[in-house]
């Protein structure tokens, strides 16, 4: 054993030596990275995002109701080629059967080639009753609504429903129809049946106003977007979505309007797989509730897992004064494959989600929020990424795989159970470069200070390698319970960490450029518990602490081996086993006090080492 820490002595002298060739941080690599090209509107208008809505502003009463079908409903029998309907009100002319006034409709049948119309006054609001009904349009769509107010499309109990465009749309008016179902106004599914929308050249639902789901089975299958809307999508209630997507499961976007193009969900079970985004929207997102499964892009197998070296827009334009080397990667980057997409803040308060991605798995261009819920995450680059803050406040987050996990500008943590695993960084908050001051790196350093298993605690001068630059970026932690398997660096504060309470476990590799933290301007923790492993060579520790801290060097330790820490009385203040490789050991907690010794021990050797 004395032989042993001979060594180690020899290995920490030699560190201390080396450690002015600390960590240079290069604040132009530290731009947050999307895997998106192309350009972003630095001009776009910005959106106030109220979340305070609910389900009874969004969602009316009529949207609920199914049993409007009266003895006035009127009657529609498809039959092949034709049709024939119990009111004047509807006017067939071969297959195309047109709706001409406000009522209750009840469709059966078949159309082999025909569609379904809707044109009636502005200010008509009228229900169709699908009660078992196939239509193909070969070259159109199915249910097309050219003019209502609103138009309620109920599943009847017990029937299945087909509509289906077959490959190619031909113009038959100034309407550029590219869904199998395509509405020029406010539109509502509801009911308890099942419909099958099926598009192999084009989107399978596209709504130009508000599209609402309150009930009712649907399995959607398009070459590209499965759902599409201008103004607004909204589900809730027992409403069951099955999207197969060339582009988006389910895209939101108006071009002209930067208040609409929003998505909410308070409510049903999703089950989404598109070669684009699973879930995207232009302007806002707010996730009530509900189950979430979404396989995009090919998932995580499929990602990049590129450096951060992009912002990524919304439809996967990359941040001013950033673009893609060359036209080829431009083409060949601009797909965005993310699970949960915002072009301005994202609100998540509970729902369950299994999410595997080729991209960012949650992304908003704005600020994320997460208030709870159950995720389970395998993301091709970032778990969750932010543009501006990432906030969570509760749930359990479960990432097996990502390149970064938790990526904004802003970081705060302040409650749930986090466990997660990256190839990168753990934790990374980037923000532009900020010349105002170097602080950080030289008051985090590794290297002077009481002796022991071959190191000091991180008082100045400390453990080795400090940053060369600073920058804006922020990682509060002040609750909740979090562990980082991170190959890269396990907290990467481009700026700022602060802790003041939560359980906080960090495991890094000792191989590269890596660091268990990693901050430019400091690092400080007034609460909470702290552990930390990995690398020695760019090793930093915390700059500054209101509770102690126990920061040393170990040698080289394998993977599974035990740490413990205890206080003069022999009493067990922290214990643990790092799943990774490490060097250097980062402990604190209420229980260790500045100045005083404590003893550790790190597999087989024991030392004492005084708290800073």
């Amino acid at each position: 054993m004395k032989k042993w820490i001979s060594l180690l002595w020899i290995f920490s002298l030699m560190c201390c030596l080396l450690a002015g060739c600390g960590k240079q941080n290069n604040t132009d690599d530290l731009i947050i990275n999307s895997n998106d090209s192309g350009s972003a509107d630095s001009s776009a208008e910005s959106v106030d995002v109220d979340f305070s809505q609910t389900d009874a502003e969004l969602f009316t009463d009529r949207d609920y109701r199914v049993d409007d079908t009266t003895a006035e409903s009127v009657t529609i029998e498809l039959n092949g080629n034709s049709a024939k309907a119990s009111s004047n009100s509807v006017k067939i002319s071969g297959s195309t059967v047109t709706i001409t006034e406000e009522a209750t409709y009840i469709l059966s049948g078949t159309l082999n080639n025909g569609r379904i119309v809707v044109d009636a006054d502005e200010t008509a609001k009228l229900q169709i009753v699908l009660n078992g009904v196939d239509v193909t349009a070969k070259t159109s769509a199915a249910l097309y609504i050219l003019e209502a107010d609103k138009v309620f499309v109920t599943l009847a109990d017990g029937t299945s429903n087909t509509l289906a465009n077959g490959g190619t749309f031909t113009a038959i008016d100034d309407n550029n129809i590219d869904g199998a179902v395509f509405s020029k106004q406010d539109l509502t599914f509801n009911g308890t049946g099942s419909l099958t929308v099926t598009s192999p050249g084009g989107h399978s639902i596209v709504c130009k106003d508000d599209l609402v789901f309150t009930g009712g089975s649907y399995t959607i299958n398009a070459a590209s977007h499965g759902v599409d809307a201008n103004d607004s999508v909204r589900v809730t209630g027992s409403t069951n979505l099955t999207i197969d997507a060339g582009k988006d499961g389910i895209h939101c976007e108006n071009t002209d309007d930067p208040s609409l193009g929003f998505v909410y969900i308070s409510n049903g079970n999703l089950r989404i797989e598109a070669e684009g985004d699973g879930m995207a929207a232009g302007a806002y997102m707010q996730i009530e509730n509900g189950t979430f499964d979404l396989l995009v892009g090919g998932g995580s197998a499929n990602g990049s897992k590129a450096s951060s070296d992009h912002f990524g827009g919304f439809m996967g334009g990359g941040r001013p004064g950033n673009p893609p080397s060359n036209t080829a990667s431009a083409e060949e980057d601009s797909t965005s494959m993310k699970g949960i997409k915002a072009a301005t803040d994202l609100l998540i308060n509970v729902g369950t989600f299994n999410i595997n991605s080729a991209d960012d798995s949650i992304h908003a261009d704005g600020s994320v929020t997460i208030n709870g819920g159950t995720f389970e995450i395998a993301s091709g680059d970032d778990a969750v990424h932010a543009e501006e803050t990432l906030t969570v406040t509760n749930g359990t987050v479960h990432i097996t795989e990502s390149y970064e996990g938790l990526e904004a500008l802003d970081i705060d943590i302040r409650g749930g159970d986090i466990q997660l695993v990256a190839a990168d960084d753990g934790l990374n908050a980037a923000g532009g470069a900020d010349s105002s001051g170097t602080t950080g790196g030289r008051d985090g350093m590794f290297g002077g200070g009481k002796g022991g298993m071959g190191g000091g605690h991180g008082g100045p001068g400390g453990m080795g390698g400090g940053m060369s630059s600073a920058s804006n970026g922020s990682i509060l932690i002040s609750g909740g319970k979090l562990h980082i398997n991170a190959s890269g660096d396990g907290i990467d504060a481009n700026g700022t960490l602060t802790i003041s309470g939560g359980y906080t476990v960090v495991v890094g590799p000792t191989q590269g450029d890596t660091a268990t933290l990693d901050y430019d301007q400091s690092a400080t923790i007034s609460g909470g518990t702290f552990i930390g492993t990995g690398a020695a060579g760019m090793a930093q520790t915390f700059s500054a602490s209101e509770q102690g801290v126990v920061a040393i060097r170990v040698g080289n330790q394998s993977a599974g081996t035990a740490i413990t820490l205890k206080d003069k009385t022999g009493k067990t203040l922290l214990s643990h086993e790092p799943e990774l490789s490490f060097a250097v050991v980062i402990l604190s907690s209420p229980e260790i006090l500045s100045g005083e010794t404590y003893t550790i021990t790190v597999g087989s050797a024991t030392s004492e080492a005084e708290a800073s």
